[in-house]
C-alpha cells in the first residue's frame, strides 16, 4: 500500500469549500472524478483543511492511500489532464502510511488579499476583496502583531462552530502592500471557524476607525465574537502553506522531504 502526498492548487470561486456536499460542487468531489479517471477507482483522499466557499489555495495537501503502481513523477501529468482549467497538481510524492495531510499538520500560512483601490479590476473578480479607502500597512503590521501568542481566540470564532477548543497559538502577522494589493499574512498551529477573515475584517475596522487602535488585546480577552470585526469576503482568503514535521516525511535517496 502506497500513501501518496498530492499538492494542489485552485481557484475555489466555483466551489463550494473542499468537504464533500449534496447538491453543490466542492473542491473534494472534483479531484476525486479526477483521480477515478486516472487510478481506475474512487480512492477516499484526506484534505489538509476545510475550506469555505470561494477560498482559494496556493497550496493544499491531500493524501490518500492506493495499491495502484503508477510513479509519483508521473501522477501530476496525468491528474491534470483531467481536473478542470481552475485546478491543478503540482507535486505528488510518498510518505509513510500513518501520514495524513490534516492531522499530522503542525501550522499553516493564511495570507488574505484586499485589493486597496477604488476601481474594480476585472482580472481579479473574486481573487481578492476590494477596498477603496486609504489602508496604512506600517500601523496595520503593528496592530496584527497583537494577535500574536497562544490565547483564547473566541472572539475570532464565527458562530456554528463545534470545536470547543477556541485556544490557539499564532506566531506570524503582518500586513504588506505589492502596489494595489495589500497582503495580511498570519501562520499559526490552527485556525478556528472563520478566524481569519474575522481577524482581516478586524484590521480593516481598525483603518475604517470602527474599531479604536489598540483594540486587540481586549477583544481576546473579553472572547465576545461582538466586540471583533465584520468577517471578510472569503474570495480574498488563501491558504498559503501547511507545515509538517520533519519526522514524519519519508527520506528516498538520502533526501528528507520538507515543505
Amino acid at each position: 500500500m502506497r500513501n501518496l502526498l498530492i499538492t494542489l492548487r485552485f481557484d475555489g470561486r466555483n466551489y463550494h469549500g473542499f468537504q464533500v456536499q449534496e447538491n453543490a460542487v466542492t473542491v473534494c468531489q472534483t479531484f476525486q472524478d479526477g483521480v477515478e479517471r486516472v487510478f481506475g477507482e474512487r480512492l477516499a483522499v484526506k484534505g489538509c483543511s476545510r475550506t469555505d466557499a470561494g477560498v482559494h489555495a496556493n497550496r493544499y495537501y491531500i493524501s490518500m492511500l492506493t495499491e495502484n503502481a503508477i510513479p509519483c513523477e508521473r501522477v501530476p501529468v496525468a491528474l491534470n489532464a483531467n481536473l478542470p482549467r481552475d485546478m491543478v497538481v503540482t507535486d505528488c510524492r510518498e510518505v509513510p502510511e500513518d501520514f495524513h495531510a490534516r492531522y499530522s499538520a503542525i501550522g499553516k500560512r493564511y495570507v488574505y488579499h484586499i485589493l486597496n483601490t477604488q476601481h474594480r479590476d476585472p482580472f481579479l473578480q473574486g481573487l481578492a476583496f476590494r477596498y477603496g479607502y486609504p489602508i496604512d500597512c506600517e500601523m496595520l503590521t503593528c496592530e496584527s502583531h497583537d494577535f500574536v501568542g497562544t490565547y483564547d481566540f473566541s472572539a475570532f470564532c464565527a458562530s456554528g462552530s463545534s470545536v470547543e477548543d477556541h485556544v490557539r497559538t499564532i506566531t506570524h502577522a503582518e500586513v504588506r502592500r505589492e502596489r494595489d494589493m495589500v497582503i495580511f499574512t498570519v501562520c499559526g498551529d490552527g485556525f478556528l471557524y472563520n478566524m481569519v477573515r474575522i481577524m482581516a475584517g478586524t484590521l480593516i475596522d481598525i483603518s475604517r476607525g470602527v474599531i479604536s487602535h489598540g483594540s486587540i488585546p481586549d477583544i481576546i480577552r473579553l472572547r465576545d465574537r461582538g466586540q471583533a470585526g465584520a468577517t471578510a469576503p472569503a474570495c480574498g482568503l488563501y491558504l498559503d502553506e501547511v507545515f509538517y514535521p520533519l519526522s514524519l516525511m519519508e527520506k528516498k535517496n538520502g533526501k528528507t522531504y520538507e515543505f
